[in-house]
């Protein structure tokens, strides 16, 4: 397996440099994840590298090449994932050969099936035989109307003909073993795909691609979706199964992951796992790597993913001074600065021997998904009319691994701010080393009700909270902690998001009267004096308890049915059970799931064999045999 190039059209250094890129990347590759994109190959180049190829998940590109001969005489599918220009799966393009008076033929004779995408050839003066190619055989139906085929009307004399055995005169080159095979245009009506022949017994399983050597799913040339082993499948094996018994997903024995179009049981190294069980190279944005088990897997991110940018002071900003207009954007969604960061009054004045001109008090928005400073973070300047340091509302924690040293050695130094009446740092739980200043901030309340103590990481850290609104002043004006806030921790701010710990309880931080226990929208229950919204599919009770705990067991009564000790908003119906089984489940007139009759394959509305949806009451070896052909009939 081989990723495949995105280059399109363009030219990777010399051409040697370009052609050794191209081997070095192809070499031994049967299955390419990717592109195929063969381009500026020049007279002479060995592009025997290319015989192995036998499959490309992408589009396939020829194009601007002068070699002779492009083997690709073993590509069986082109399954199109991406096309060339949004359209095209094969694009063969301006190729003239090493001798422009002499025909060469594309060998492509065991392309069988491009499952997306058209076929685009244009300016190819040296190819021969390819106007005689069937490619509504090839080619599905749907992307026909987009074909862009550039064949002259009459093939220069010097193509050699079609054997004159090819099936309707169709051939990639001279002799019989280049006739094209035709998989598709003429299989019996009964086929729901590709054929081996045209009698109805010559049927490839519908799993198939690009033709079959039999009826079964093991007897595809190429699978449609998915290779597990031997056998074709339209998904891998579930990493998790339903268990009748438990009522839960447990993990599948025979579970597998998804790779390219294969089924397999451990992804290859350097990829990672997606919660859908496939291997990709990277995450989504909004999920990160972690290890489970030993396992690299993709998992959603709380809030922004993590994002790590320097500080003042490192890297690009080694010789910056202060965050300003110039390079606040470079701070956007990151949650970890590693290094310090400082905000000076040049922030907003602007510097004119720089040409830096003042920074739009909004850009600070781009700080507010920080939530981890590795140095300190120091501010002597804020807008006017803001009144709390609201760009650092998420900041949860300060390592303090460097410290501003000129006054002493701080991580946190909140100095001469005059509009502020409160910090705002609702979410900081932790100041790891250094010690902290807050002064001159002629407006601040709040600041000394924090029990700082509580948030170093050192016995030996202090906290100078000096010169700022004198504490009498603030509680005449009403600027204290709000009645919800514990009076031992303090608060940030009058809200009662601001507070350090709740009086009572608390809601996604935000501290609480009480929790929605016996009234009230959401329906909630308390844990570690936290209000927890209760399961949906917990029923809300009137003046009583909806749930005893997280999950959809611990409802006091279901909104919708009853598997077993759950909860569920419908019975399972065609669920993966062991022993690649399906399990189905019908509803009694008390909402609670029972399993279907073994005989009933599609589901039933009652017990027995009486409720079974089909018509058909089977045998258990008539039921298999009756599930095969629907699913064959049905895909």
């Amino acid at each position: 397996v081989c990723q495949g190039t995105n280059n399109k059209l363009t030219q990777l250094g010399t051409f040697d440099d370009h052609f050794l890129s191209l081997q070095r990347m192809l070499n031994n590759c049967e299955v390419v994840l990717g592109n195929l994109e063969i381009t500026y190959m020049q007279r002479d180049y060995d592009l025997s590298f290319l015989k192995t190829i036998q499959e490309v998940a992408g589009y396939v590109l020829i194009a601007l090449n002068v070699v002779e001969k492009i083997p690709l005489e073993n590509l069986q599918i082109i399954r199109g994932n991406m096309l060339f220009e949004n359209t095209h799966a094969l694009s063969v393009l301006s190729n003239y050969g090493a001798n422009k008076t002499e025909r060469h033929p594309m060998p492509l004779m065991k392309l069988e099936e491009i499952l997306q995408g058209a076929v685009r050839f244009n300016n190819n003066p040296t190819l021969c035989n390819m106007e005689t190619i069937q490619w509504h055989d090839i080619v599905d139906s749907s992307f026909v109307s987009n074909m862009s085929l550039d064949f002259p009307r009459h093939p220069p004399s010097s193509c050699q003909k079609c054997d004159p055995s090819c099936p309707s005169g169709s051939c990639w080159a001279a002799g019989k073993e280049n006739c094209q095979q035709l998989t598709k245009t003429i299989c019996a009506q009964q086929c729901s795909g590709r054929c081996r022949g045209k009698s109805p017994s010559d049927c490839c399983h519908n799993q198939c691609a690009a033709g079959c050597t039999g009826p079964r799913e093991s007897d595809c040339l190429v699978c449609r979706r998915f290779r597990d082993g031997a056998t074709c499948k339209d998904t891998c094996p579930p990493l998790m199964l339903y268990n009748p018994t438990t009522y839960q997903m447990d993990v599948n024995p025979d579970g597998k992951y998804s790779f390219g179009a294969t089924c397999v049981k451990k992804c290859p190294r350097n990829y990672v796992v997606t919660d859908h069980g496939s291997c990709v190279r990277a995450c989504s944005p909004d999920s990160h790597e972690v290890e489970e088990d030993g396992v690299r897997k993709c998992k959603k991110c709380e809030g922004p993913c993590r994002k790590v940018c320097n500080g003042i002071g490192i890297g690009e900003f080694r010789d910056t001074l202060s965050i300003n207009a110039t390079n606040i954007r470079h701070f956007r969604n990151c949650t970890t600065i590693s290094g310090d960061l400082h905000i000076l009054p040049v922030a907003f004045k602007g510097d004119s021997f720089t040409h830096t001109p003042p920074l739009d008090p909004r850009e600070l928005d781009n700080l507010k998904t920080v939530k981890e400073i590795t140095g300190f973070l120091l501010i002597q300047a804020w807008p006017e009319n803001r009144t709390d340091l609201h760009a650092f509302r998420n900041l949860e924690i300060i390592r303090g691994r460097t410290k501003q040293q000129r006054s002493g050695r701080f991580s946190l130094a909140v100095v001469g701010l005059t509009d502020i009446t409160s910090l705002g740092l609702r979410s900081l739980k932790e100041i790891s080393d250094g010690d902290v200043i807050i002064s001159g901030n002629r407006n601040l309340c709040y600041a000394d009700t924090i029990n700082w103590r509580k948030l170093f990481g050192t016995t030996s850290q202090k906290a100078k909270i000096q010169s700022n609104k004198d504490g009498r002043d603030c509680k005449a004006q009403g600027q204290v902690c709000n009645r919800l806030c514990s009076p031992l921790e303090g608060c940030w701010g009058p809200a009662p998001g601001d507070c350090v710990a709740c009086q009572n309880v608390s809601r996604e931080r935000e501290c609480m009267e009480r929790c929605n226990l016996l009234e009230g929208e959401p329906r909630e229950f308390v844990e570690n004096g936290e209000c927890i919204q209760c399961h949906p599919e917990c029923l809300p009770q009137p003046m009583n308890v909806t749930c005893t705990g997280r999950g959809p067991d611990s409802c006091v009564q279901c909104a919708h049915y009853i598997d077993g000790p759950h909860c569920v908003k419908t019975c399972p119906a065609g669920i993966m059970g062991e022993n690649n089984t399906l399990v189905w489940k019908f509803a009694d007139a008390s909402h609670v799931c029972h399993l279907c009759h073994p005989n009933c394959p599609y589901g039933c509305t009652g017990p027995g064999l009486e409720g079974c949806t089909t018509n058909e009451r089977l045998s258990p070896q008539g039921a298999l045999e009756f599930e095969f052909e629907f699913r064959s009939l049905w895909n």
